[in-house]
């Protein structure tokens, strides 16, 4: 294919996927719903733990790194941690209790009742998130996921699904770059520019 019309037809997609996304109400809705229970996460002084495969694992050290460092302007750091940096951690227990473990014994050794859980999985059906998110059911006081359309074996565990509306892993991981952005702009005003 032509490299200017495999450019145009990409940026097309692309294009669509986020006009309808943006056009479901539940996007809306869910992000509001999702930036709540992070600010009262953090009116808590409860941390924000992330986690992802391949690309989502990507997404979730750039959410980290937005809160802990900053966004928009300077402020006080805001405590978060990506389950997905440590490679000591992730090949010590893939190794000895298998992949599917890898974040799921993380959570458990770290997490408070008071702390956020925030998983990427664009397919809906990575074993180790779904692991994850069972261990992290009764340990943690929000659980948020961002997923494409696919969301029948997270959808239990959850407390909010940012779902994108298609079935393409670049297309999905182009929303969620965009819904992390929101979440972390919705925090860092809330938290930082109400106490001024």
């Amino acid at each position: 294919m032509n490299i200017d019309n495999l450019i145009k037809k990409s940026l097309d997609v692309s294009l669509d996927t986020i006009s309808k996304t943006i056009r479901s109400d539940s996007f809306s809705k869910n992000l509001s719903k999702a930036s709540n229970c992070l600010i009262d996460t953090y009116n808590r002084k409860g941390k924000v733990m992330l986690a992802g495969n391949g690309g989502s694992a990507a997404d979730a050290q750039h959410i980290c790194a937005e809160l802990v460092g900053r966004l928009n302007f300077d402020r006080a750091p805001l405590a978060a941690v990506a389950l997905t940096t440590n490679t000591s951690n992730l090949t010590c227990i893939g190794n000895d209790y298998g992949y599917d473990e890898i974040f799921s014994r993380q959570l458990n050794a770290i997490a408070k009742s008071d702390d956020s859980l925030i998983v990427y999985t664009t397919s809906g059906n990575s074993k180790n998130i779904i692991s994850l998110l069972k261990e992290a059911k009764n340990k943690v006081r929000h659980i948020i996921a961002l997923t494409g359309n696919n969301t029948e074996n997270i959808i239990n565990y959850c407390d909010v699904i940012i779902s994108v509306d298609s079935v393409s892993t670049t297309k999905i991981q182009e929303l969620h770059a965009i819904a992390g952005h929101i979440l972390c702009e919705c925090v860092e005003k809330n938290i930082f520019e109400a106490n001024e």
